[in-house]
């Protein structure tokens, strides 16, 4: 038999760390709340998480702000400036045409 350890065990190949590190879980639940709306926002959307980035994005930076992972620009973590979050009253403000528009066509 070999002296590898069971299940084949380690035969001399060395442990490859992650490329972004280890962090800590979030023993306390401290971005409990921002994990839960990310999660019921890939249900509502049938797992298209296209449509929660807004949700991911800010449980990132509640872990960064907790320093439960390390700090980085959103941007290397593949958000751009574009990517916030809005809100129905401001959808409602673009909605609504310039009055400048209205007068040109009378």
């Amino acid at each position: 038999m070999s002296a590898g350890g069971a299940f084949g065990g380690n035969r001399g190949a060395r442990p490859v760390p992650p490329e972004k590190g280890v962090f800590p879980l979030d023993h306390l639940h401290e971005c409990d709340l921002e994990k839960k709306d990310y999660l019921a926002c890939l249900k509502s959307t049938g797992a298209q998480s296209e449509k929660c980035r807004m949700f991911s994005k800010k449980y990132l930076e509640c872990r960064m702000e907790r320093n439960l992972m390390a700090k980085q620009d959103m941007s290397e973590l593949g958000f751009s400036n574009t990517d916030v979050v809005v809100t129905p009253s401001e959808k409602n403000n673009k909605l609504e045409s310039p009055t400048s528009d209205s007068k040109e066509k009378k």
